[in-house]
């Protein structure tokens, strides 16, 4: 897995990006030995197709990518990260007219696509390099492909090799090796630190749950990430059908993306305040699971009616959000897969969420523009708030009827984050089902590097 830049070198082969549009001019500009190879081989510059030009000693000498047309790069993010797959293992530099945020999505694109997930089969095949191009910020991209590995490793894990213990490893590493504070509240003490809902979702299984704590940084704005860590869900007693359960490995993804971003802060020093919050569990069936009806008190003592044991998720968030709600803050920001409702919304590539701070969300839509990390605003929708009022607790866990539901769960959460001075939420997916360029089938972070781009002028850096 190669997820970093080639120092420059004088044998780096030209990596010439061409469009449909500007071919024939390219074409006129070779040699006539290597014109006479271009127009033989047939290539036509579609997107993400490659062809390598050979010398006149039989080695090459250039290679071409192909950018296809203007109405393709629209419908396809990280048009040079699919041409990587088709270069040989050679190291290469870029030749294009692209600048600026184009050329920063062709290089990101480029680190991205080195990715793959190798912890139970091997790749060894030679992948190509590429030497940095200039204007861009190497470093920065290496930091961004980094924390994205990171993210899409611990949720592609099975959760017989990621459950709460194993989630609490990675971030006691993460942590340590960038000299944070690590602080685990396990099972029991769960109780008596009142972190009643945690407790209650995480207590049937043998892996005991667990509240993971991180703090980074010692001046500059206050900034708390809280990650849904749920390891596995069974769906309780609410027992999800087996088509359902086959990619809940991925339910702690909410917990893998605030890890990634905050490897992508602590990477790149940025001067903030970072605390990290993971409520990990696994949502399992045994005698001493919650039950459907059942009423539980939650850290901010509102009392919440269980009326599905499926939709866990957002009790763990709420007792965690609760806790960093505490220390007020500047920011709060949650990540989570959360709803299906979302998943019907938006689809599978888009990240939505929710703020109440309309500079905010400005913010974080500007800069997902700008690094091909697709977000979608949706409401804090004001009149939904009944649907989450059940008639004999302050709250409902799973309203029936089934609208709106990644709405009527934002404000469920929004309920425990009341002193802190602004609030978001993305309800993401965490899984691409299917490869596409720099994505390949699988874990994947959504909304992080957005956030990363947009936290200089959310929090005045």
């Amino acid at each position: 897995m190669s997820l970093t830049f080639a120092p420059p070198q004088d044998q780096s082969l030209p990596l010439h990006l061409v469009d449909k549009a500007g071919l024939a001019a390219l074409v006129e500009r070779l040699d006539p030995a290597q014109r006479a190879w271009v127009l033989a081989s047939g290539f036509e510059a579609e997107l993400g197709a490659v062809l390598m030009v050979p010398g006149h000693d039989g080695g090459h000498t250039l290679a071409l990518a192909g950018q296809g047309t203007e109405a393709a790069r629209a419908r396809t993010r990280f048009g040079l990260a699919r041409a990587r797959a088709g270069l040989p293992g050679k190291v290469f530099h870029l030749v294009t007219d692209l600048a600026g945020e184009a050329l920063n999505e062709a290089a990101l694109g480029w680190l991205l696509a080195g990715y793959h997930f190798g912890r139970y089969k091997n790749k060894p095949a030679p992948e190509a390099q590429l030497v940095a191009p200039a204007g861009v910020d190497a470093t920065r991209l290496e930091a961004i492909a980094a924390g994205e590995a990171l993210t899409r490793d611990l949720i592609n894990t099975p959760a017989s090799d990621m459950g709460p213990d194993e989630l609490e490893d990675a971030a006691r590493k993460l942590a340590e090796s960038f000299g944070a504070h690590v602080a685990v509240t396990t099972g029991e003490q769960l109780l008596t630190a009142n972190f009643p809902m945690i407790h209650a979702v995480g207590r049937a299984s043998t892996r005991a749950p667990r509240l993971i704590d991180i703090a980074w940084g010692e001046k500059g704005p206050r900034l708390t990430l809280v990650g849904k860590g749920v390891c596995f869900d069974t769906g309780g007693l609410n027992l999800k059908p087996g088509n359902s359960m086959g990619l809940m490995k991925k339910d702690m993804g909410g917990a893998a993306t605030v890890l990634g971003l905050a490897q992508m802060i602590m990477t790149l020093g940025l001067d903030l305040q970072l605390r990290v919050l993971i409520p990990a569990v696994e949502n399992s069936v045994a005698g001493d699971a919650m039950r459907p009806g059942d009423i539980l008190t939650s850290r901010k003592t509102l009392t919440v009616e269980i009326n599905n044991t499926d939709a866990e998720g957002r009790l763990v968030l709420a007792d965690a959000l609760a806790c960093a709600d505490e220390e007020t803050p500047d920011l709060v920001i949650s990540m989570a897969t959360l709803t299906g409702a979302a998943r019907v919304a938006v689809g599978p590539d888009l990240a939505p969420f929710y703020a109440t701070s309309p500079e905010d969300a400005a913010a974080v839509k500007a800069a997902a523009g700008r690094v091909a990390d697709p977000v979608w605003e949706m409401p804090f929708w004001t009149p939904y708030e009944a649907r989450i009022e059940p008639g004999i607790a302050d709250l409902d866990n799973a309203p029936a009827g089934g609208m709106a539901g990644s709405i009527t769960a934002a404000l469920f959460l929004k309920r425990f984050v009341t002193a802190s001075p602004r609030y978001m939420h993305f309800d993401i997916y965490g899984w691409q089902p299917e490869a596409a360029p720099a994505r390949p089938k699988g874990g994947v972070g959504q909304g992080a590097r957005a956030l990363l781009d947009a936290l200089p002028e959310m929090l005045g850096l």
